[in-house]
């Protein structure tokens, strides 16, 4: 290996890691929040990559009716809880009401604007509000009857939730990949370095949203709200923050990030039904070295993932994913040794 394959290898291994960042501050968020193991992280990457493929062939994504169907279900559920709790009718429709108004207004958008094959930039924020309004609904359906259940009832239904969601995106999307355009098509060749116009994309658009997401929980009220929450349920629903609020908050954000990972990960790999799982694994890799608590520690964890897994696809390719999914041994051993055990509850 000389210095040229060694560069071109370490660029490709930050790029990838830029993007397991971003899934990885997304399943340290919830979790923290929520106590949930997101593993469904990887199908909101799926998902926005799909949506943009399929809107830029000047059809109706399969986004739009799954969203639809999901809003339906929510708010059914949000209409029978309010009527098993004897509330009055009109407090239930209202109720139901609200789940319905953006997945249905979003949807009808995308069913106007998809056969003009608008421009990329609008078909990607497009993909951002379809697949970010899965968030809140996910929540309710499958996690805000069950907030108080045990770490390990919600991680079995967040396995449940993968399974539903990539059945789901086979049935809505079909079998065959795709692969989307690129954002930038400039190339800059530094000697005998050469960087894309995507892989600059991908590194600013992250480190952006890392800026941004710092800059909302330090300064935004709702930002305070949840790192309270996720400093202390209990407390957090005495000072009057609604759990439920912060869960289908975070879960709204969880989901927009997964859809932008997805719009900057299409143009570099081709995307199916069913690729997310190994992509936000590798996110959840990274928030396993970060303790799932610090988001510094997943930022750094990873880069790690994304450059050690770039030098295993060179040396030893057939084992690179063992290599890089091998890496959570260590890290747990070390947490153990190092954090002790303690009950669940406290």
């Amino acid at each position: 290996m000389d210095f040229s394959i060694a560069g071109i290898l370490l660029v490709d291994g930050l790029t990838n890691g830029a993007i397991y960042a971003l899934l990885g501050l997304a399943t340290v968020l919830v979790f923290t929040v929520t106590r949930v193991i997101f593993i469904p992280q990887g199908e909101f990457v799926t998902y926005g990559a799909l949506t943009l493929a399929i809107l830029q062939t000047g059809k109706v994504p399969g986004t739009v009716w799954l969203l639809l169907l999901l809003a339906a279900l929510a708010a059914a559920a949000e209409g029978y809880s309010h009527w098993r709790h004897h509330h009055a009718p009109v407090a239930a429709l209202r109720s139901a009401t609200k789940v319905l108004v953006f997945p249905v207004l979003i949807s009808l958008v995308t069913v106007w604007v998809a056969p003009m094959q608008t421009s990329l930039l609008f078909q990607a924020a497009l993909t951002l509000c379809l697949v970010t309004a899965f968030g809140p609904l996910v929540y309710r359906l499958a996690y805000q009857s069950l907030a108080d259940a045990s770490s390990l009832v919600l991680l079995i239904v967040s396995v449940g939730v993968h399974f539903a969601l990539t059945g789901l995106g086979l049935v809505f999307f079909g079998a065959e990949g795709y692969r989307n355009p690129s954002f930038w098509d400039a190339r800059f060749n530094f000697g005998a370095l050469a960087l894309s116009g995507q892989a600059v994309i991908i590194g600013l658009t992250s480190l952006a949203l890392i800026v941004l997401l710092w800059l909302f929980f330090e300064r935004t009220l709702r930002g305070k709200a949840l790192r309270a929450t996720a400093v202390n349920r209990l407390g957090a629903r005495l000072v009057g923050i609604s759990s439920q609020s912060a869960g289908r908050l975070t879960l709204a954000m969880a989901a927009l990030i997964g859809a932008l990972s997805g719009l900057l990960i299409g143009p570099t790999t081709t995307v199916f039904f069913d690729s997310g799982f190994l992509i936000g694994l590798k996110g959840f890799v990274a928030a396993v070295i970060g303790g799932l608590a610090s988001y510094p520690g997943a930022l750094l964890g990873a880069l790690l993932v994304g450059i050690i897994e770039a030098f295993a696809s060179f040396w030893a390719s057939a084992f690179k994913e063992v290599i890089v999914f091998t890496l959570i041994l260590p890290v747990l051993l070390w947490l153990s040794v190092t954090h002790g055990h303690s009950d669940e509850d406290h």
